[in-house]
């Protein structure tokens, strides 16, 4: 019923996106969760405390792995353009 090459485009398509993303919300995630224990423990509930962290960590972790991130989009459009 489907064409073959389009369901493998689109999965194609949603692993890289995932791979590609996978470790920024990683970050955020383990950031996210240790500012929360801190919170916890000291019982300050500012919630600006949660996000300032978050955010600088997953900022930091995307310009790191920026040159892995444009070689695995590159990698991924030169593929594209030969199925064509």
């Amino acid at each position: 019923m489907y064409d073959e090459s389009a369901v493998y485009i689109v999965r194609e398509t949603l692993l890289v996106a995932l791979m590609i993303s996978a470790p920024i919300l990683l970050a955020g995630v383990v950031v996210g969760l240790l500012v929360s224990l801190v919170q916890s423990v000291t019982s300050i509930q500012d919630q600006t405390l949660t996000f300032v962290p978050k955010i600088a960590v997953m900022v930091v972790v995307a310009a790191v792995l920026l040159p892995w991130i444009v070689f695995q989009l590159v990698e991924f459009s030169a593929m594209m353009f030969r199925l064509f």
